[in-house]
């Protein structure tokens, strides 16, 4: 008994991708998903985010302006989404000094230049 099964093990693991590629098959399938996420996330491509800094400075120095109170400066844009988020950039270390902290909204892109109008920045990081 042991020696049929130990013979049908190779068997079976050959025959399992017998009909074609089985790589191939998941391929297809992941790029099928891909195109489906393209899909789904074109309505997004549309939108930019853009930012300022939210006043906070290291040792706890400055007055951190909150994100809602700091999206009354973009008016009447909307904006589909807001964080609080550092800019990743390399800053010195010294009380007083910006934290490279930001608030940052997501808006429509042809609502950019007025936002740059109201001192926002395209955000570029992530």
């Amino acid at each position: 008994m042991k020696k049929l099964i130990t013979a049908l093990i190779p068997v079976l693991i050959l025959a399992a991708c017998s009909h074609g590629d089985c790589r191939g098959e998941k391929k297809k399938t992941s790029q099928a998903e891909a195109t489906g996420a393209a899909v789904a996330s074109s309505n997004t491509t549309d939108r930019v985010k853009v930012f300022k800094p939210d006043g906070s400075l290291q040792c706890g120095q400055g007055q951190k302006i909150a994100i809602a109170e700091m999206q009354k400066d973009l008016g009447t844009i909307q904006v589909y989404s807001s964080k609080n988020q550092n800019d990743g950039m390399m800053r010195i270390q010294v009380c007083g000094s910006p934290t490279g902290n930001c608030n940052v909204y997501e808006i429509d892109r042809k609502d950019l230049a007025a936002a740059q109008k109201a001192g926002f920045k395209e955000w570029l990081a992530e």
